[in-house]
């Protein structure tokens, strides 16, 4: 699976608000239909991919002689 923003898609410019709205809506229907019909397979795969974590939240080792 790609990382957000990783590959972006070209929007045209010039798609009227009616247009734009059109095409959200078509999204959302494939979205809801494609849950429908694979929703368990989708959170398994998301289980089962390996967790991303950034960095600083990564726990800090402990100083095994701490100065006090």
């Amino acid at each position: 699976m790609t990382k957000p923003g990783q590959h972006r898609l070209r929007l045209p410019d010039d798609w009227s608000p009616d247009q734009a709205l059109a095409v959200f809506e078509i999204i959302d229907l494939l979205r809801d239909c494609v849950w429908l019909h694979y929703g368990p397979d989708i959170q398994q795969a998301l289980r089962d991919q390996p967790i991303q974590r950034d960095p600083r939240q990564l726990p800090l080792p402990l100083d095994p002689d701490p100065p006090f």
